[in-house]
């Protein structure tokens, strides 16, 4: 199998290259049971981001990241769900089309967690940003919910995103084309 060695927060991965599509391959940033990366990239990502009241996070991969920042930074997150739960009421909720998962998702919050957001900076963040499709939906949560977005972070930038001027992140993560 191709690998792809990342240098990220002061660590070194093997990242295993998949196939996101006929033509191209990607190398898959998980940070699920990576204690020590999330731990790492959490504090390093606290140094970069602008000030912010809470943390904003996607369900699932989001997630162990948004938890960490917010244990480190004494402040609270809020993930948006990928289905609406039997105690979520009166959800909102926004489409989104991401280059890791098939097919179109959407995103919920609850009134309740869109309340806490109102008002308030928001720090959106996740693992790796790629297309933006999924940060499109999370903006797109926060402006319904009334809150306002101080900053938006990943540990990883894919592709083209590494060009993007209003995203903070740690490390460039290149795509492959895939041999023909």
């Amino acid at each position: 199998m191709k690998t792809y060695t990342l240098n990220v927060a002061g660590l070194t991965r093997e990242l295993p290259l998949c196939k996101a599509s006929d033509e191209l391959d990607i190398a898959a940033f998980i940070m699920f049971s990576d204690v020590e990366v999330t731990v790492a990239a959490a504090k390093a990502l606290l140094e970069k981001v602008p000030d912010f009241d809470i943390i904003l996070t996607a369900e699932t991969k989001g997630i162990p990241l948004g938890y960490e920042a917010a244990r480190q930074s004494g402040k609270n997150y809020i993930v948006a769900r990928k289905s609406v739960k039997v105690y979520m009421t009166d959800p909102i909720s926004v489409n989104v089309k991401s280059i890791t998962t098939e097919g179109v998702q959407t995103l919920y919050l609850s009134k309740e967690d869109a309340s806490e957001l109102s008002g308030r900076k928001v720090l959106i963040l996740d693992d790796v940003i790629s297309t933006g499709e999924s940060l499109i939906a999370l903006e797109k949560l926060v402006e319904a919910a009334g809150g306002v977005i101080s900053g938006k972070a990943a540990v990883l930038a894919e592709g083209k995103a590494a060009d993007r001027d209003d995203i903070v992140f740690l490390q460039k993560l290149p795509v492959f084309p895939r041999e023909k």
